[in-house]
């Protein structure tokens, strides 16, 4: 049997729920705590990959992210070439996950009791320190959702992968 695949299938959950976690944090504080008419457009835009079917978010990505692409053509200009990479595997995982760690932590956020909050503020605390302090052991069950969702979610992803990737035996073939 051939291991390459499910190594490389953990590395790529692994990376991208590592990633993803350091990047929906302010994203989901920023979610959690606003107000104004702009956010039902922003929750909309981070749940978009939960209703594009994943051969066509694998498409919309393959067309980006081609050398001909807009994207594509910035990147290139660099020295980078994402399609058909590993790099370009976390690129379409990070995207296709996004909704999946966003939307617990967001929840978890919102479910954080503000009078620990405000109490934290008299004490003294400021702003970093009551999220460390206060806000982010209080959400424990929802941190540990979104890993979860996130890694199985992940590990599970078939047409994003196949597309950005191209299933290269030993380089972007994972386990699904």
């Amino acid at each position: 049997m051939e291991w390459t695949p499910l190594f490389l299938s953990f590395k790529l959950a692994t990376i991208t729920t590592f990633i993803l976690f350091w990047l929906s944090l302010p994203i989901a504080y920023w979610l959690a705590e606003s107000r104004g008419w702009w956010k039902p457009i922003l929750e909309s835009v981070v749940a978009l990959p939960i209703v594009l079917p994943p051969s066509v978010l694998g498409f919309y990505l393959l067309i980006l992210l081609s050398p001909e692409g807009w994207i594509g053509t910035l990147l290139k200009g660099i020295g980078v070439q994402l399609l058909f990479t590993f790099p370009g595997l976390v690129v379409g995982s990070l995207i296709y996950s996004l909704p999946f760690m966003v939307q617990p932590l967001q929840r978890g956020f919102e479910g954080v009791n503000r009078r620990l909050i405000e109490a934290s503020y008299i004490a003294g605390k400021g702003r970093l320190e009551t999220l460390y302090r206060v806000i982010l052991p209080n959400m424990k069950g929802a941190i540990l959702t979104g890993i979860i969702i996130t890694f199985a979610h992940t590990i599970g992803e078939f047409g994003v992968v196949l597309i950005i990737g191209g299933a290269i035996p030993g380089k972007t073939e994972v386990a699904s």
